[in-house]
């Protein structure tokens, strides 16, 4: 170079000029690569572009055979444009042709060039290209000609990302941009939804690369990233009080890396090359990014996640924009794409333009996952990387029965899903048929078929569906909303509107469970080494009475003349049962001698979900006026294995025969006292659980609003004494075996049981 910043900043002002002549694509390429190799002093300058299938193909060049061009390919990985591509890095050598990747291409007449350096063209830390300059002469490049190198690669990764170089592709859809790809995640939503990606905290696309006055652009970066970093410092002052998705350690994290003084020195140096500050924002994450995505260790990947965070608020902070999705202009058939966020931010869009929902982190009981499934959402969690590999406006599927994330679907996958979803659709009209239907066995016996429910959005699902009632309404999800603890008044409200949406049908409340996962994020929060088998659900309850008290007189408040079922989770045993209930009788004592209205009845269930409740069962059921079998809970304590760990979750199955004898047992012990037993955990959404959970003697399932239908078609194709013989045969064997499954599954076919 000639200099070391008039260099680099005349060829900026050059290639500008360039990008705003109206010229064919490849006029414009193979302008860009004469002025780089002149401003260079380079007698070769060529650009290779990844296209779809991984392989490198020559688009531009000057200095070798302009006939090679869209001739010369590359796999992945050949020669040291395929070093380049695959590693992400610059290369940089003075002797080509001694490096032990060099591939030699006759057609090209490169033989005679010695020194070559070449980078990746980046976008989002994906490669999409290569940019090359090549001398005769032996040379070793210079870091101020490695960066000119690089700003010119954003340019083309740019024309890439725009689509303009489509014009002159071989297939239309051949960039490795446009590529198809398939991410597997955890189930976390029933359903199909196909749709154009909505980033949840959309990237700033940067459109003006070079600067126009450096100096200028100097004090806009300085004062964006004193500004960003102020408002992380609120963050995390604040941290106590924020909601899900927004962990203080995260925070802390990308504060760190916010005055780190390599990142700041990095920023400055790419505005002093002459681009614009948000374009040196973008360069920097771009490099770190291809880096780290490369690298094995977890850490230093999760790393990756912080910068991104980091990058993206600075961006917002000079551009000026949201941080997070304007709800008002999404698409209308938008699938929602995020890293996470929390079941509020969710609440914010409009679920009538939503087809789908993939979260990088999120998991299938994680707090959004609820309210996502409460709005009938297909969704997906734990899809690894899945913000870098989707662009905004992207085609995507989103297959909430596999946990499959198609980005960019090939036109037969779109075909095939389009149909399943038809398929869906037309299923879920056969569904809807039966909801003024009976749910009855074919040989008489009349199942209740209750809907749980936890928002005030849930509520209209119950006359959609003819549910009885709503089985199990999860308070804590109000809590876990609201930006602190919800007063009596709040709660009384909830709890009124609940009531008067469902007019004359009943509702099983189910008191505050939190802990374990459900953290409200305004109460301090108490490291356990074990949270599942810690301070939650009753125990908080009976620990903090007020908390229990106040709950529990909003709802006979709210109850004032109706019947209200009110039960407590996570009962380990009678005692626990008993001195809930002494509660609950004062709170309704209170209540008359203050002149309010009380409810016409009061019941008060347990929920049996804790396995030493399996030896109290007859005490239990005889101080009850109703059991609910959380059987999510249930199973996993029995086998001792996290339902969230995939590791161990998919070891044992709902359908074995512990399991099974178990629940047999509940159901046998309500029979005898006489109490209503109702299942309300999600096996009993699922038909083949609920066909076997019918076998066992129960005849009252609660579950998700979308799961009614199924399960109804299957009530009504099934004789139940013929089922009951079947299981109980399978549970008189004595070698326990570790699943039922598909010995039920294979007595449903041969009866044309749906299951």
């Amino acid at each position: 170079m000639r200099s070391a910043l008039g260099g680099p900043r005349l060829l900026l002002r050059r290639l500008r000029e360039v990008m705003a002549e109206p010229v064919s694509a490849q006029a414009r390429l193979d302008k860009i690569v004469v002025l780089i190799a002149s401003n260079m002093v380079a007698e070769v300058c060529s650009v290779y572009v990844l296209r779809a299938d991984q392989g490198l193909e020559l688009y531009a060049t000057e200095g070798l055979n302009r006939e090679a061009v869209h001739l010369t390919t590359m796999h992945a990985g050949e020669g040291l444009v395929g070093l380049i591509a695959k590693n992400a890095e610059p290369l940089n050598l003075s002797e080509a042709q001694e490096h032990p990747s060099f591939s030699y291409k006759p057609e090209t007449g490169e033989e005679i060039y010695h020194s070559f350096l070449g980078v990746p063209i980046l976008r989002g830390g994906n490669t999409l290209g290569v940019l090359v300059v090549q001398n005769r002469v032996r040379r070793i490049y210079s870091e101020e000609e490695i960066e000119a190198l690089q700003t010119t690669a954003m340019l083309v990764a740019e024309m890439i990302a725009s689509g303009e170089l489509r014009s002159i592709a071989k297939t239309p859809e051949s960039f490795a941009l446009d590529r198809p790809v398939v991410v597997k995640g955890a189930p976390m939503c029933e359903g199909v939804g196909l749709g154009y990606a909505v980033l949840h905290e959309p990237r700033v696309v940067v459109k003006q690369l070079i600067a126009e006055d450096i100096a200028a652009e100097v004090q806009r970066l300085n004062a964006a990233i004193e500004a960003m970093r102020v408002s992380i410092d609120e963050l995390v002052a604040h941290g106590d009080r924020m909601g899900a998705g927004e962990h203080r350690e995260v925070l802390e994290a990308v504060r760190i890396f916010a005055n780190d003084r390599g990142w700041v020195r990095r920023l400055h140096e790419a505005v002093l090359s002459g681009l614009t500050a948000e374009a040196a924002v973008e360069r920097v994450q771009n490099d770190a990014r291809a880096k780290l995505q490369r690298q094995t260790d977890p850490y230093l990947r999760d790393r990756l996640h912080d910068l991104d965070d980091l990058a993206n608020r600075l961006l917002h902070q000079l551009t000026g924009q949201s941080y997070v999705a304007d709800r008002e202009s999404i698409p209308e058939n938008a699938i929602l794409i995020a890293r996470n966020m929390g079941p509020a931010a969710l609440l914010d869009y409009d679920r009538s333009r939503l087809r789908g929902l993939v979260l990088e982190e999120g998991g299938p009981a994680s707090h959004v996952g609820i309210v996502a499934r409460a709005l009938g959402v297909a969704t997906v969690g734990l899809a690894a990387n899945v913000t870098d590999l989707v662009e905004a406006g992207d085609a995507v599927i989103v297959d909430g029965v596999t946990g499959d994330v198609h980005i960019r679907p090939p036109p037969d996958v779109q075909t095939a899903y389009g149909e399943k979803a038809r398929l869906r659709a037309r299923r879920m009209e056969q569904y809807a048929k039966l909801r003024d239907v009976a749910a009855v066995t074919k040989d008489g016996v009349e199942i209740a078929l209750h809907m749980n429910a936890g928002l005030i959005v849930d509520v209209p699902h119950l006359h959609e569906t003819g549910a009885r009632s709503i089985g199990l309404f999860r308070t804590e999800l109000q809590f876990m909303l609201a930006p602190r603890f919800p007063r009596m008044n709040e709660q009384f409200l909830l709890y009124k509107a609940v009531f008067d949406a469902v007019q004359d049908r009943p509702v099983t409340f189910r008191t505050l469970d939190i802990g374990s996962d459900k953290i409200l994020p305004y109460m301090a929060t108490i490291d356990e080494e074990n949270p599942a088998l810690g301070w939650r659900a009753i125990r908080i309850g009976l620990d903090r009475p007020g908390l229990l008290r106040m709950q529990i007189r909003a709802m006979l408040k709210a109850a004032g003349g109706r019947d209200v079922r009110i039960m407590f989770p996570m009962i380990a045993n009678v005692a626990e049962f008993e001195a809930a209930k002494t509660i609950a009788h004062r709170e309704l004592a209170h209540l008359q001698r203050h002149g309010h209205r009380p409810p016409t009845n009061m019941q008060l269930g347990a929920m049996v979900e804790v396995p030493s409740l399996l030896w109290e069962l007859d005490a239990i059921a005889a101080r009850a006026d109703f059991l609910s079998v959380g059987s999510n809970d249930l199973v996993q304590y029995m086998y001792a294995a996290d339902r969230d760990n995939t590791r161990v979750s998919k070891r044992y199955d709902t359908l074995s025969t512990p399991v099974m004898r178990a629940l047999e047992r509940i159901a046998a012990a309500g029979k005898r006292a006489g109490k209503t037993v109702t299942l309300c955990g999600e096996m009993g959404g699922r038909p083949l659980e609920a066909l076997a959970l019918l076998a066992l003697g129960y005849r009252s399932l609660s579950m998700s609003p979308s799961s009614i239908g199924p399960v109804k078609a299957m009530i009504l194709a099934v004789n139940l004494e013929e089922a009951e013989v079947f299981l109980a045969s399978l549970l008189a064997k004595e070698d326990g075996a570790p699943s039922l499954r598909e010995n039920l599954r294979e007595f449903a076919a041969a009866r044309d049981i749906p299951v």
